[in-house]
């Protein structure tokens, strides 16, 4: 009966401190995510600060770009810290990681046989993002819908347009790309003008209004 209880004790201990050590990977993975969260905005205006200090381009150009860049690093590097966090509670918690491994690859080469679009449209964003063809905040004609670049993501390009409208597009599915604020404005806008106006006067307007 002594023996029963001793064993009983041991297993209940043990599986505590698995229990203990698994807590500590998970918390371990919030913090590193919240720190990369929190560092990645501060890091970016850094380098934006450091590029024009050098020369650069304009301002609002490059950042664009590290807000784009920083938002795709961010959600990379988040992701990469819970997978490996899942992968050491798992094996903590007793199960073998090596046939996990070996069959999420089989799945893997599986999945990426019958999912070329998916491939296709990860490849076309890295070019996307690689060639600085589009950032953040950008104003963009994308197969004819026209919008606010809101979220790029390696698989997809999210457009607000002025009507309200979301448009999602997947990267490997854009034909056409037409940037309206390339290191050309900063702001587009679509405003109505009554026949009778006089168009100077309307331009004039709106210089005024812009402070040029």
């Amino acid at each position: 009966m002594r023996g029963f209880a001793e064993m009983a004790t041991e297993t209940l201990y043990n599986a505590g401190q698995h229990a203990i050590r698994v807590a500590l990977i998970l918390a371990a993975a919030w913090i590193a995510s919240r720190v990369i969260n929190r560092s990645i905005p501060r890091l970016r205006e850094r380098i934006v600060g450091a590029m024009l200090r050098r020369g650069g381009a304009a301002n609002g150009e490059l950042e664009k770009r590290a807000a784009t860049l920083g938002s795709i690093f961010r959600k990379s590097v988040t992701a990469g810290i819970w997978v490996l966090a899942v992968v050491m509670s798992l094996r903590e918690a007793g199960f073998e990681i090596g046939p996990i491994l070996a069959g999420a690859g089989v799945a893997g080469l599986a999945v990426g046989f019958g999912a070329q679009n998916l491939v296709r449209d990860v490849i076309s964003g890295l070019f996307m993002l690689l060639e600085n063809q589009i950032r953040l905040n950008d104003v963009v004609v994308i197969n004819g819908a026209s919008g606010l670049v809101q979220e790029i993501n390696l698989r997809t390009t999210v457009l607000r347009s002025v009507d309200g409208a979301v448009h999602i597009f997947p990267n490997g599915s854009i034909q056409t790309l037409s940037n309206l604020t390339h290191e050309y404005s900063y702001y587009v806008f679509d405003l109505g003008v009554a026949y009778e106006e006089d168009t100077d006067r309307v331009v004039a307007a709106m210089r005024e209004v812009a402070g040029l």
